[in-house]
């Protein structure tokens, strides 16, 4: 079995739950378990605008003064599940380090599906609630794709650093880049078509991400390929 192949694996086995944390910890998680929760049920039934922090806070019966222990804001409650997913992404690629002899593109894919396969029991749900909401709000799409290109920018800063000096010629920070960035592209396909209805749960995340990936070497392959010139230029 590949490395993709037993990644698919974790995330089709993956039962969710956290392991053995101090009490203290544990009860940090439950805090935070029932913020998001919340959030996204008080975001989506009324709106994200509309929606107030002290209604938040009220519903789970903590302070604002825990809740900002927790959260920045509002936005970072919504998003949390997105946030969740690239933290840990960009945690998986860095220990994947020094990457001079591994495919770069087979790189960003595993850590994609060894990210996927880590988040808890739920997340398919709540990353769907939170996915919506955005979609729904400009101003919190905006907090996301900003976001987003936060991560990008990490990756490819860890990326660099676990280049050797032969390698780190060849794949400059621009390339590195573009290639997270094809991958993204695919990742954001399948998530369209997984959003679209049928199943939800991640073992079809699963295969909507295999689908989305196998078509990127046909789109290297495609972005080779010379196109015929018009024909008034024959």
């Amino acid at each position: 079995m590949t490395d993709g192949e037993n990644e698919k694996e974790k995330v089709r086995e993956k039962d969710g739950g956290p392991g053995e944390l101090p009490l203290r910890e544990r009860k940090k998680l439950r805090t935070r378990r029932a913020l998001v929760e919340a959030a996204l049920e008080l975001f989506s039934a009324k709106g994200f605008a509309a929606a107030t922090l002290d209604e938040l806070v009220e519903a789970v019966e903590v302070s604002k003064r825990t809740f900002f222990r927790t959260f920045a804001s509002k936005e970072d409650v919504a998003l949390a599940p997105e946030r969740e997913l690239w933290r840990a992404y960009a945690d998986d690629i860095a220990e994947r380090r020094p990457v001079d002899g591994q495919p770069l593109l087979a790189l960003f894919e595993r850590s994609l599906y060894a990210a996927v396969a880590g988040m808890e029991e739920g997340w398919e749900r709540r990353f769907l609630a939170s996915r919506a909401l955005a979609d729904a709000t400009p101003a919190l799409n905006a907090h996301s794709l900003r976001h987003c290109a936060d991560v990008t920018d990490e990756v490819v800063g860890i990326v660099g650093d676990g280049l050797g000096a032969t390698s780190r010629a060849n794949l400059n920070p621009l390339r590195v880049r573009l290639l997270l960035e094809l991958m993204l592209s695919a990742w954001r396909g399948a998530l369209k078509e997984w959003s679209a209805g049928g199943r939800q749960d991640r073992a079809a995340l699963v295969a909507h991400m295999d689908a989305a990936f196998t078509e990127i070497p046909a789109v290297l392959e495609l972005a080779a390929q010379t196109p015929n010139p018009p024909r008034e230029q024959l």
